[in-house]
């Protein structure tokens, strides 16, 4: 088990969403940066699918009532055990009654907190992700707050033989693994961002200003964004005459432009729906970048063909394979 001390700014219980629900108006909400969930839950030898806590910006404080297998990955926001400094990207075995607790935000905007056996929150259709604005999922539909009491579950056969791999060398506060992911799934977050993205349903309804402007210059992320959409300020985006849109389905990712021309990004907890024309649809790829961005950040679009883009996220998706089959191998 687990108490929060301290809840940070943001955060929550979250998987990789809660689908199949979206024609009855559900959203899919989910973690925003799917990546960085996948491979802390594989680093404790979880399912994918099992539930991490997100945190946003200013990280929890958390105390552990058991020795826990733990790993961190996203976003930089300087975490320690104790007052120690612990590393990322890497599974790190926690002694009971030992505090873990996040700093200053080097890099990034969001992390992932895995403990192998994952929280023990109820399935919501599906889905232990919390959907904050229905009040659904995680631990009684919000986020967590001070003295919340969150139970681990049951470890896999993997975890298991990874726990006793680390438990004789447990003679501290905590045991860090010695080694790590692939420097590949480790994205270099920067203020300004180079986003991939496909032209979109409407791109061609845009004027050729527009369009240009759409690869030329830099869109800032506005403080009035949330893990709904980025809200963007840059050079407006018109179309050419104006026209009357059909609300059709959404996805990640989705670069919508309001009548006032300042584009919008859909991501995790967007609406199933959307009637604003569609400018731009961000590559799966650089999806986690995107999460990582925060208000202030610079994002700057460039063109990619739906081959390269599928080329991309297949290689993404080869490496995620191959760190799965090392860990398996390495504790078979």
């Amino acid at each position: 088990m687990i108490t929060i001390i301290k809840p940070g700014l943001l955060t929550s219980i979250q998987d990789l969403g809660r689908y199949g629900f979206q024609k009855y108006g559900v959203i899919a909400s989910g973690v925003m940066d799917q990546i960085a969930h996948r491979v802390a839950n594989l680093l404790v030898g979880n399912k994918e699918s099992e539930s991490t806590i997100e945190m946003t910006l200013i990280g929890p404080t958390i105390q552990f009532h058991e020795n826990t297998l733990i790993a961190i990955t996203g976003g930089d926001l300087s975490p320690a055990i104790n007052g120690k400094a612990i590393g990322t990207w890497k599974p790190i075995f926690v002694k009971k009654g030992s505090v873990l607790s996040f700093g200053k935000c080097q890099a990034g905007c969001r992390a992932y907190l895995a403990a192998a056996g994952g929280f023990s929150v109820p399935f919501i259709m599906g889905s232990k992700s919390t959907y904050l604005r229905a009040k659904i999922g995680g631990n009684e539909g919000r986020a967590l707050k001070k003295h919340d009491a969150i139970h681990i579950g049951n470890p896999s056969s993997i975890a298991v033989k990874m726990i006793h791999f680390y438990q004789p060398q447990l003679s501290s506060d905590f045991v860090s693994g010695r080694w790590a992911v692939d420097a590949s799934l480790i994205p270099i977050y920067q203020k300004r961002k180079s986003i991939r993205v496909l032209k979109g349903r409407h791109y061609h309804l845009f004027t050729k200003q527009s369009q240009q402007k759409l690869y030329e210059e830099g869109f800032e992320v506005s403080s009035q964004s949330d893990r709904m959409g980025y809200r963007l300020t840059g050079p407006a985006l018109a179309l050419e005459k104006p026209e009357e849109m059909i609300s059709e389905a959404v996805a990640f990712g989705t670069i919508q432009v309001p009548p006032g021309g300042d584009p919008i990004i859909l991501l995790a907890d967007r609406q199933t729906t959307g009637g604003y024309p569609k400018i731009a649809q961000i590559a799966s790829v650089d999806l986690p970048f995107l999460a990582q961005a925060k208000p202030g950040d610079t994002l700057h679009f460039t063109e990619i063909t739906h081959d390269e883009a599928q080329r991309l996220i297949l290689e993404k998706e080869k490496v995620l394979q191959e760190l799965k089959v090392g860990i398996k191998h390495k504790f078979a």
